[in-house]
């Protein structure tokens, strides 16, 4: 049987216009901004007249520990919400927009799969509503008014050696990660080494992601720490008198974007932190406004449970006063074998044996969810190439983990194969039986926070850290910020640092390499391993087969 490509799929999609699927929300025509007929933001003025409404049922879908062979979380997050309109309820999801780094390097596109997508799917997966070209655009504001403070005298007496404030731009670029900037003589400033972050690990992206409004947004934005002086007295953003002025180039980027899926159902489609170097969540006001005007919203986190669900809990449901009622964890029967030790090649083959070999992830997943008080469903995501046997096993190991696993076919039927998993949600949620608290209290010591979530979560025997990032530690406790979280970068493919290392290791150790403060963003960032904030594209790139047909049609986005 041959099967349609996403994008092919996509583009056959009969779209209603933006103003009607506003309209499902309850949202009047006045307040969208439509970007053509099928995208529209949303304007701050109605979001904040939400504010008294009851929330609705908040689901994260998290997925195991991603492999080559997909895993299919945001397919899946789509296929639910469509799941759960198709039986009845009045539900919508939120997920984040992508990068142009993923789409051109190794993914190709985010926005689902299959009839389980959010549409329009090229768009979505471009340029869109130009939020990540003004989170860039702010970000490098910044950076050129520290660099110009500097050029005509200096007179908050900046130490040039101790700027951390770097540049961004939304691309892997490895060439950019070490560079030096104002060559070439006097006319141009001083010379000094600094380098780029890819936009999604901004912490611009994070602060737009977490702020409730433009208020609280400029105050974050004057909360970013830029420099310091020889004397170690931090430099705030506010200090270069930048904040007004990102604000102003950011204020259409903090309203959500509203778009639908491919069955029509409303969509927030909001802001785009990578969950293994940021917090990998999409934006708060986008989460909070569809909480008010749906009754269940759906909504995924990062890479494995291990980074975007850990992070969606104890950084986002901590800043934003919100908690899910059910965790979906993602699984596929392809994933569990690679896990078990099969190559991507030999992954059509019936392999119960692998499929065992590779649960323990997928358990240690389940285990560490309900750690935060949160009931925890697996959804199967299914390939044609599963059997039944190899279903089978899944199910029966689950439920040695005191769960459920549930066999889904969305990516196929769109919300007529999901529908088993979207009446077992609803009975979960419904049941309100979640005790969700975060795994640390804000008064534990951001080393001791950083061991919780590297013994608890990782399963490492130690955290190994030198006595300059301890000490760094302490002086910004010392400071007062040491009732932030934290915020751990390191590789999504494995538990460990090391991204080889599959399955659901234990006995292993987790080096420290850095230590980054977003006083803006409310965490501080812990980079470990050889993870980098500014990725590298692969040998051979997606942007390589990205192109225009004859018709002009975009090909290679899926």
């Amino acid at each position: 049987m041959g099967y349609k490509t996403d994008i092919e799929i996509a583009r056959e999609a009969t779209k209603l216009p933006i103003m009607e699927i506003g309209a499902k929300l309850g949202i009047p025509s006045e307040d969208l901004l439509p970007f053509g007929h099928d995208k529209a933001k949303v304007s701050a003025d109605f979001i904040a007249a939400q504010a008294d409404k009851k929330d609705g049922k908040l689901i994260l879908v998290t997925a195991i520990s991603p492999t080559p062979a997909g895993e299919g979380k945001t397919t899946t997050t789509v296929g639910l919400a469509d799941g759960l309109n198709g039986i009845g309820k009045n539900a919508m999801v939120c997920i984040r927009e992508a990068s142009l780094g993923p789409c051109f390097g190794m993914k190709g596109g985010a926005a689902g799969g299959g009839y389980a997508q959010v549409v329009p799917m090229e768009e979505m997966n471009l340029h869109f509503t130009g939020d990540f070209h003004a989170i860039t655009s702010a970000h490098n504001l910044l950076t050129a008014m520290i660099d110009n403070h500097i050029y005509w005298g200096n007179a908050l007496d900046i130490d040039e050696r101790r700027i951390t404030w770097k540049r961004v731009m939304d691309m892997n670029d490895r060439a950019l990660r070490d560079t030096v900037v104002s060559l070439g003589g006097i006319a141009n400033g001083f010379p000094r080494q600094t380098g780029f972050d890819i936009t999604v690990a901004s912490e611009v992206m994070a602060i737009l992601c977490l702020a409730d409004n433009l208020e609280d947004l400029q105050r974050r934005l004057g909360d970013i720490i830029v420099a310091y002086t020889r004397d170690r007295k931090p430099i705030y953003c506010r200090d270069i008198k930048a904040d007004g002025a990102m604000t102003v180039l950011l204020q259409q980027a903090m309203q959500p974007n509203l778009v639908q899926t491919l069955e029509n159902n409303p969509a927030f489609v909001h802001g785009g932190p990578f969950a293994n170097i940021a917090h990998g969540c999409n934006s708060v006001v986008a989460t909070k406004t569809a909480l008010k005007l749906a009754d269940y919203v759906v909504t995924e986190a990062g890479f494995g449970a291990d980074l975007g669900a850990e992070k969606f809990m104890n950084i986002k449901c901590r800043k934003a006063d919100i908690a899910p009622d059910v965790v979906v964890l993602v699984a596929t029967i392809r994933a569990m074998k690679m896990n078990g030790g099969i190559a991507r090649a030999d992954l059509g083959a019936e392999n119960v044996d692998a499929v065992n070999d590779g649960a323990p992830n997928l358990g240690r997943h389940i285990e560490n969810m309900k750690a935060f008080g949160v009931p925890v469903v697996v959804a199967i995501n299914h390939f044609v190439t599963d059997t039944d046997a190899e279903v089978q096993a899944v199910i029966d190991y689950v439920a040695t983990h005191g769960s459920e696993a549930i066999l889904c076919k969305h990516w196929e039927h769109g919300s007529k194969g999901i529908v088993d998993l979207a009446t077992r949600v609803v009975e979960i949620a419904d049941a309100n039986v979640a005790q969700f608290a975060p795994l640390y209290p804000d008064d534990m010591s951001l080393f001791d926070k950083i061991e919780t979530v590297a013994k608890r979560i990782y399963r490492a025997d130690e955290v190994m850290a030198d006595k300059k990032i301890r000490a760094q530690l302490r002086t910004w406790e010392d400071a007062g910020f040491g009732h932030l979280p934290v915020c751990m970068a390191k590789t999504q493919y494995s538990f460990s640092t090391d991204p080889d290392l599959r399955g659901a290791p234990t006995g292993h150790s987790v080096p420290v390499r850095e230590v980054r403060l977003s006083a803006g963003a409310g965490f501080i960032v812990v980079i470990c391993g050889e993870i980098m904030t500014m990725p590298g594209l692969p040998r051979k790139p997606s942007a390589e087969s990205i192109m225009l047909n004859d018709a002009g049609q975009i090909e290679g986005l899926f």
